[in-house]
């Protein structure tokens, strides 16, 4: 229905404009029933619906209704599949309808600077492409079905400690390349109709009244087209709030809030005009929820329960395979020992928990899948609700793990280890599931490892075990999933989302997380994840993007369709990939992209491109990329936006971010040319990076220096080097009445007009 939303505005009063900037209640924004503008709810739950009908809370505290529970976004993200993601989205959009939810609160976008941060189940990767491009194919499947999203946590929220109060210092290009690029991709591509404001500080200013933001790079530099909500308790004053862009503060405010923008607009410290454009927005997505809502709208539980399955067993990594000892065989004495098969961990604490459908249990599915040839004996051989080890439990899992040809391990991190709210210390399995790995393998050496955890762990065990399944926060199908795979139903697909690294030390945030009080330094830049590891040449104990299969792959015949190209064009990337296993299987193709050159410090690579392809034995298909100018880049903070140097560009076809099959190289042109600022103390070397410049230089180099300097004492190379160092104003030293300050201004003006 068409509805005139500026022509409402002017029908509303002062109050009734400031009273729709903040919630009825928890949930629910306010109605104004005289105008017919009705109250839409909200709700948490990125991987799954948490409508509360009880007493609402934004902690997971208290109970919500059933609803299907998806892989966490840590999980999902391991599938590397964004047509995945959109039928996760689309399902979540049904399940919105069939409960009258009109926006839902996900997903999480933030990037994984460290392992330890307490909410990463719920973020997607540590590479912004990855991330933006998972969360934009789960905004377009949720949108799909009429229904919002709010991508959060907007922005740089990489930690739980002091959430509410601390302030992420970090410099522009890494803001802009890493932190922000997460949010830009999905944003542009798919225009959430809400986006979240987190409760932390950017350099200095909170996110929920930061205009810079907000507005100047939301709304206007990426167009963003529908409102900012406030995380749950994040306003900190209201007024610089609305101002800076924050259209909603959630929850309800109980008339505080309204009051202050009632005051602010009469006392004219707030244009009214500014309050006018935030109701339009408002206005605009309340009226599309409402011309979306599907009455009487139902899903199928059984129809998610097996999407969910299906989901788990694409997003689960396969890590270690030592003498394939995966699959296994359905056949023979089978021990499954640990609590979490059969209580198992299957999604994050917080604002995020769902009440599931359904709940699989592990160990019978594992039964179910292994029929009636194998003998499958459970056992606890620990407690989830302690660190302690259990001398009986133990010894029963030992005496099972003896008697049996194969053990499999549940072990992981228990809900208490990782949550909204609080940040990990270590990086540490409880101690009583590494002595029972330890205890295990020591009386049989035939172990496979199942992880239950939503973020990394070290592994000193790791040499002990032959198998090692990721399964990550599988969701409430998790069991299903888990038992296709240990069986080889469905051949493992997964990779990493992120770096495992060998200890928590060597993880690049370390010795700046959590940060000091209310300041966190983002000191290692650019360089988080596997751009840190890659250049300090550090290895990680699992590299981003890896993955094993039950079959193999080959890449092949690897063409650009052009070798050289302007910033303005694309590129067309091809390869062949074959599958020279013999199951059927799925290949996730990474795409990196390398600048050979460059005048300014950038990552070794970094991820442009993925694809998850799937082939049957000896089947083969071409994978194509399309390249533009966003893959070459990186942001000139002298110029405020995206910029390409002309230059050699490697494009790099990877298994992971380690294991790069092929290499192609393009060179790249650049059609902007950077304004010049050369000054009194810019240096030699300064100069002769620019070819306008370099040909005065050389002349200058000729000249004889009337300085002391032996010149058979140094080559002419280690002249060269020290002169490269010298700024332009010394040269009136040394070239004594050769060289004048008008000559030097006048240099100055011609270097800096060409």
């Amino acid at each position: 229905m068409k509805r005139n939303i500026e022509q409402l505005v002017t029908q509303m009063t002062l109050e009734e404009k400031a009273g729709l900037c903040s919630g009825l209640n928890f949930w629910q924004t306010k109605p104004i029933e005289r105008l017919g503008i009705p109250s839409i709810m909200m709700t948490d739950g990125p991987h799954g619906l948490r409508k509360q009908e009880g007493p609402a809370d934004h902690l997971g505290l208290h109970g919500s209704i059933p609803s299907t529970c998806f892989p966490s976004a840590a999980g999902l993200a391991c599938s590397w599949d964004v047509s995945l993601t959109h039928k996760v989205g689309v399902a979540l959009g049904e399940e919105c309808q069939a409960e009258d939810i009109s926006i839902l609160l996900g997903p999480g976008a933030n990037m994984k600077r460290s392992p330890l941060c307490g909410r990463n189940f719920e973020y997607f990767s540590e590479d912004p492409f990855l991330s933006s491009e998972m969360a934009a194919g789960h905004i377009e499947g949720v949108q799909s079905q009429g229904v919002g999203t709010s991508l959060k946590h907007f922005a740089v929220n990489n930690q739980e400690h002091r959430r509410m109060s601390v302030s992420s210092e970090v410099d522009e290009r890494s803001l802009r390349e890493i932190y922000l690029a997460s949010f830009e991709g999905a944003v542009k591509k798919a225009q959430p109709w809400t986006v979240m404001s987190s409760y932390n500080k950017v350099n200095g200013v909170y996110a929920s009244e930061n205009r810079r933001l907000l507005t100047d790079i939301l709304k206007e530099e990426w167009g963003h087209e529908g409102f900012v909500v406030s995380d749950w308790g994040a306003v900190n004053e209201r007024v610089q709030g609305l101002a800076a862009g924050l259209e909603l503060e959630m929850p309800s405010s109980n008339g505080k809030g309204d009051g202050k923008i009632v005051e602010a607009v009469r006392n004219g410290s707030l244009a009214e005009e500014a309050l006018n454009r935030a109701v339009e927005r408002l206005l605009t997505v309340i009226f599309k929820a409402v011309d979306n809502n599907k009455p009487n709208a139902t899903y199928s539980v059984e129809e998610h329960h097996r999407l969910a399955r299906e989901v788990a067993s694409e997003s689960m990594v396969l890590l270690k395979n030592e003498e394939r000892i995966l699959p296994l065989k359905k056949e023979g004495r089978i021990a499954v020992i640990g609590e979490l098969a059969k209580a198992p961990r299957y999604q994050g604490g917080g604002s995020s928990h769902v009440n599931p459908t359904k709940l699989d249990d592990i160990a019978e599915e594992i039964k179910k899948s292994a029929g009636g040839n194998a003998s499958i004996a459970y056992v606890q051989g620990y407690e989830i609700a302690s660190d302690e080890i259990n001398e009986q439990l133990e010894a029963e899992a030992v005496r099972t793990a003896q008697e049996s040809d194969i053990a499999v391990l549940f072990i992981g991190l228990p809900d208490r280890y990782e949550s909204e709210g609080y940040d990990r210390t270590h990086l540490r399995i409880p101690a009583n599931q590494i002595h029972l790995i330890e205890a295990v393998t020591a009386v049989n050496p035939r172990v496979v490892v199942v992880l239950s955890n939503g973020s990394p762990i070290e592994m000193p065990w790791l040499g002990k075990v032959k198998g090692l399944l990721e399964a990550y926060l599988g969701g409430q199908a998790l069991g299903g999933a888990i038992a296709d795979l240990l069986f080889g139903d469905v051949s493992p697909s997964g990779k990493l989302a992120e770096t495992f690294p060998m200890q928590l030390e060597h993880n690049p945030s370390h010795l700046n997380f959590p940060g000091e009080g209310d300041r966190v330094e983002y000191k290692e830049g650019l360089f988080i994840g596997y751009r840190y590891y890659d250049m300090k040449k550090i290895k990680p104990l699992f590299p981003f993007g890896f993955g094993l299969s039950y079959t193999s792959f080959e890449y092949a015949d690897l063409t650009v369709s052009n070798k050289t190209l302007k910033d303005t064009d694309s590129v067309e990337v091809t390869l062949r990939v074959m599958n020279t296993g013999d199951v059927a299987g799925k290949e996730i193709v990474q795409l990196y992209v390398q600048d050979v050159t460059s005048s300014v410090i950038r990552p070794d690579k970094e991820l442009k491109g993925f694809v998850k392809v799937e082939l049957l034995p000896g089947e083969a298909k071409t994978v194509t990329f399309t390249l533009g100018k966003r893959a070459f880049a990186y942001y000139n903070v002298q110029i405020k936006d995206w910029h390409v140097e002309t230059g050699e560009f490697n494009l790099m076809i990877g298994k992971s971010s380690e294991d790069i099959i092929l290499t192609e190289s393009v060179t790249v042109d650049s059609t902007i040319a950077l304004p010049k600022n050369f000054t009194r103390n810019s240096t030699m070397g300064d100069l002769l990076v620019d070819p306008e410049a370099a040909s005065i230089v050389q002349a200058l180099l000729k000249s004889k220096p009337s300085s002391e300097i032996d010149e058979n004492a140094f080559s002419s190379e280690m002249l060269q080097a020290m002169m490269n160092a010298v700024p332009l104003h010394a040269l009136l030293n040394f070239s004594g009445a050769d060289f004048t300050e008008e000559m030097l201004e006048d240099m100055l003006k011609k270097l800096n007009a060409g």
